[in-house]
């Protein structure tokens, strides 16, 4: 996620000068940002080679790791915060991944894109499979293993013993609290353990 008013407003949720572990950090933006806006210092974890050096070139510290091992090489409470940024629909092992976020984090912070979003929905009353600018891709093509909605992480998150700090939309770089799973393109959580 590169756009800047979203960076921004996730930015945001990161107190000051925490420690921070970005999952599937990508080029690493997010974290730079963190870095020069928040001063605040951690690592990304990336697979790709290409965002690997993205990273390197932009000062941003980055550990190339495949997350579908999990985060074994983490103790407890590591970061201040762990951050899965449209990572978590990439993942065969969300529950697992989600769980993990929330051992190595004192705060975890996940969005992804909504996919109740009301032109979502919309295009598959019509029959289709959406393409939008969050979900970019015609379904035969697409890097995501799976689709969620803002209601269903809900249920995944008490599922799963975590307690939600914060909850909300974002659609257009503008926050959404009011009907956010039919009206934001991304959902966004703030959470920890129980």
């Amino acid at each position: 996620m590169s756009d800047q008013p979203t960076q921004h407003t996730i930015a945001q949720l990161v107190p000051e000068g925490s420690h921070v572990l970005d999952l599937g950090c990508g080029d690493g933006a997010l974290l730079e940002h963190l870095m020069r806006q928040r001063r605040c210092t951690g690592y990304g974890i990336e697979i790709d080679d290409a965002n690997v050096l993205t990273c390197v070139r932009r000062g941003v510290n980055v550990l190339q790791l495949n997350l579908h091992e999990g985060l074994k090489a983490f103790q407890d409470q590591s970061f201040d915060v762990v951050l899965q940024i449209d990572t978590l629909q990439h993942l065969r092992n969300a529950e697992v991944m989600l769980r993990e976020t929330a051992r190595v984090g004192r705060i975890g912070i996940v969005a992804f894109p909504n996919f109740a979003h009301w032109p979502n929905r919309l295009s598959v009353v019509r029959g289709r499979m959406p393409v939008t600018r969050r979900l970019p891709y015609q379904w035969y093509d697409t890097p995501n293993i799976r689709v969620g909605t803002f209601k269903d992480f809900e249920v995944l998150a008490r599922k799963n013993g975590l307690k939600l700090l914060d909850a909300f939309g974002l659609e257009d770089g503008r926050v959404v609290r009011w009907l956010p799973n039919a009206r934001a393109s991304t959902a966004v959580f703030k959470l920890q353990r129980a």
